[in-house]
């Protein structure tokens, strides 16, 4: 981690004197004709921004499959964005699983986001691989590997995977999908950056290389994020809460309060030399696009 104060903080310097900044940006398959015009609207405003990629979540069980394939095609037919897919192995038979693979790529769909995935009942219950499927992100990733020249992407987490034993455990699961054939990790979200940079150590002291992209969610309703994070194992820092509490009916407020929160922690990160972000839009563009001004980003 590098510090900088004052005249020498990234974040301050002019735009030539930046390093190049990378991000990437997720999204999730709409439901509705409505959810789907908000989806291409937020695309459209974020697009311009260069974005390394664009990825599409895949739903518990794989059921959003038709719908992520149909996102990704398009975004990858229609907008010259690169598109990555995610993909889970959930509930599914390898046969299974290398059939979407196959179709990505025959929609032109070369980067995917390989995650084990959650058991049916839900986080915290016991992870039980199909009988004939794959048994792990790793084991995902090696199969994904042996259908084509895919870039590809691991999950990462910075305050430790609830189901992993301990941080021995944890790191040595990151080290085996890395080893597998994946490209880089992308943390889940996380509100204290000093979370990040520890992680980021262990994974060094590990023999870990690989880039472990920050994963940034600003926080467009803090009820709601709050939920998230409860259930994929995040913490919600009591200054955080704080900082939300009483907004619930003041959307102006919480709407301020979000993009100070969010402006600090990425700024911090690129003060620290950090210049590749995952941002979670959760289909919304206007404070990822004010994230990316900060960061030095144009259209």
């Amino acid at each position: 981690m590098v510090s900088a104060t004052g005249e020498s903080r990234l974040s301050r310097q002019p735009g030539e004197e930046r390093p190049d900044i990378s991000v990437s940006f997720e999204f999730f398959p709409p439901k509705t004709d409505v959810m789907e015009e908000r989806f291409w609207a937020s695309l459209d405003r974020l697009a311009p921004l260069g974005p390394r990629f664009v990825s599409v979540t895949y739903g518990a069980g794989g059921s959003t499959r038709e719908r992520t394939l149909r996102m990704v095609s398009r975004i990858t037919n229609e907008t010259g964005v690169p598109a990555a897919a995610h993909l889970t192995c959930v509930g599914a038979t390898r046969d299974e699983v290398d059939d979407v693979v196959r179709g990505y790529a025959q929609a032109g769909v070369r980067r995917i986001v390989a995650l084990r995935g959650d058991p049916p009942e839900g986080v915290g219950h016991a992870f039980t691989p199909h009988p004939d499927g794959y048994n792990s992100a790793a084991d995902l990733v090696g199969g994904i590997r042996k259908l084509g020249d895919f870039d590809i992407s691991v999950a990462a987490y910075p305050e430790k995977h609830p189901q992993s034993a301990d941080w021995d455990a944890d790191i040595d699961n990151l080290k085996r999908k890395l080893d597998a054939g994946a490209d880089r990790a992308i943390t889940q979200m996380f509100f204290e950056n000093g979370d990040y940079w520890r992680f980021v150590e262990r994974a060094h002291k590990a023999g870990i290389t690989a880039p472990i992209v920050p994963g940034i969610q600003p926080i467009h309703s803090f009820r709601q994020i709050a939920g998230f994070a409860g259930r994929c194992g995040a913490s919600i820092p009591q200054w955080l809460a704080d900082r939300f509490d009483g907004l619930d009916d003041d959307p102006e407020t919480h709407a301020l309060v979000a993009a100070a929160v969010a402006a600090e922690q990425v700024t911090e990160l690129l003060d620290s030399g950090i210049t590749e972000f995952h941002f979670y839009t959760l289909n919304r563009s206007n404070l990822v696009l004010a994230l990316a001004r900060l960061l030095g980003i144009r259209p």
